[in-house]
C-alpha cells in the first residue's frame, strides 16, 4: 500500500493547480513518500480541467475526476474517498491556502502516533472579520453538540486512516462534520493540529454567508441522526407522550371542574368557552402526531437496508 493519498476537491482553481501539485511533489520527494493525488473538478467553469489533464500527463501520481456539474464539496470528497489507495488519506483545498509542508507531520500523527483522524486548526487566519466571527460561533456550537473538542471543524486540511474514509459516507453538505461522522462510525481517536493558513493567492472564495446558516441546519441534522437515527421513537415518542399527557391533564382538570360545578349547582362557563380547553386539545393532537411520527420513523429505520450495518474492527 502506498503511503499517502491526497484528495483535493476544487472549483474554478485553474491558476493555482500547477503550483500546488509542484509543491506537493517536492514535499513527497523530500520525504520519500509513495503517493497519489486525486484532483476532483467539481464542475468548474474555467480551464481547471485542461490544467488537470496537462498535470496528469506529466505526473503519473496525479489523477483527475471531472463532474458534469457542480455537486458540492461533500460529493467530491465522497467520490475521492472511494478511489483512494493510500495508508493515510489527506484532504486539502485547491486554492493554495493549505500548505503542503504540513503533510509529513499529519502523516506521522496517523501512521506512527495512531490517531484515526487529525483535523487542521487554522489558529491564525487571513480572513475578514465577517467570516471569522461566524466561524468561531459555528465551531463553538459544533463542539457543544458533538462532544468533539476541535477548534476548526470546517478546515479542509485533515488526515485520516484509510479505514476511516472507507467506512463513512459524506453527502449533502456534511463535509463540515466529518469528525462527527467518523466518531459515529466508531473512530473516536480524534485530535487536531495547528496548521498554517496562507493568504489567498489567486481567485476569490467560493463560499458566501449562506454557508453559516446551512452549517447550523446541518449541525442540527447530524446531531439528531447520530443520536436517534437508529431509535427515532426515543425522541418523538418521549416528547409526544409528554405533550399528550400534559394536554390530557389540563383537559381532565377543566372537565372535572365543570362536572363538579354541574353537580354542585355552581354557575360555570361552558368548556368550549375556556381557552384552556383549546390549549389542552392542541397539546393532545400535537402529542399524538409526534408519537405517530416516531412510530413511522421507527418502521422506516427497521426496514432500511443498513439497519444491521455494524463496523467490525477485528475478528479472531
Amino acid at each position: 500500500m502506498m503511503n499517502i493519498s491526497l484528495v483535493i476537491p476544487l472549483f474554478n482553481e485553474e491558476e493555482s493547480l500547477s503550483e500546488l501539485c509542484t509543491q506537493i511533489d517536492n514535499v513527497m520527494r523530500q520525504n520519500n513518500f509513495t503517493y497519489e493525488v486525486i484532483l476532483i473538478d467539481d464542475g468548474s467553469k474555467d480551464k481547471s480541467w485542461e490544467v488537470i489533464e496537462k498535470i496528469t500527463t506529466s505526473n503519473s501520481n496525479v489523477k483527475g475526476i471531472k463532474f458534469r456539474r457542480n455537486y458540492g464539496k461533500s460529493a467530491a470528497l465522497n467520490v475521492g474517498f472511494s478511489k483512494v489507495k493510500g495508508e493515510v488519506v489527506i484532504t486539502m483545498d485547491g486554492d493554495l491556502q493549505d500548505n503542503p509542508n504540513e503533510i509529513p507531520e499529519l502523516y506521522n500523527m496517523i501512521a506512527k502516533e495512531g490517531f484515526d483522524l487529525v483535523s487542521g486548526w487554522k489558529k491564525k487566519r487571513y480572513d475578514p472579520i465577517s467570516k471569522t466571527i461566524p466561524t468561531k460561533l459555528f465551531n463553538w456550537a459544533a463542539r457543544k453538540a458533538s462532544g468533539i473538542y476541535l477548534h476548526d471543524f470546517n478546515c479542509g486540511l485533515k488526515a485520516y486512516k484509510n479505514a476511516v474514509v472507507k467506512c463513512i459516507e459524506v453527502s449533502g453538505e456534511m463535509h463540515r462534520f466529518i469528525p462527527v461522522i467518523a466518531k459515529w462510525a466508531g473512530f473516536s481517536n480524534i485530535t487536531e493540529k495547528v496548521v498554517e493558513h496562507q493568504a489567498r493567492k489567486y481567485g476569490v472564495t467560493k463560499f458566501g454567508m449562506e454557508r453559516f446558516i446551512n452549517g447550523f441546519l446541518d449541525l442540527m441534522t447530524i446531531t439528531f441522526v447520530s443520536r436517534f437515527g437508529k431509535k427515532p421513537m426515543h425522541f418523538f415518542g418521549v416528547f409526544g407522550t409528554l405533550m399528550f399527557l400534559l394536554g390530557f391533564g389540563v383537559f381532565s382538570y377543566i372537565g372535572g371542574a365543570k362536572l363538579y360545578a354541574m353537580f354542585a349547582d355552581i354557575p360555570a362557563k361552558n368548556i368550549a368557552e375556556m381557552s384552556g380547553f383549546y390549549i389542552a386539545l392542541t397539546s393532545m393532537i400535537i402529542g399524538a402526531q409526534l408519537f405517530l411520527a416516531g412510530f413511522i420513523a421507527e418502521m422506516i429505520s427497521r426496514n432500511s437496508a443498513d439497519r444491521n450495518n455494524y463496523q467490525i474492527e477485528k475478528e479472531s
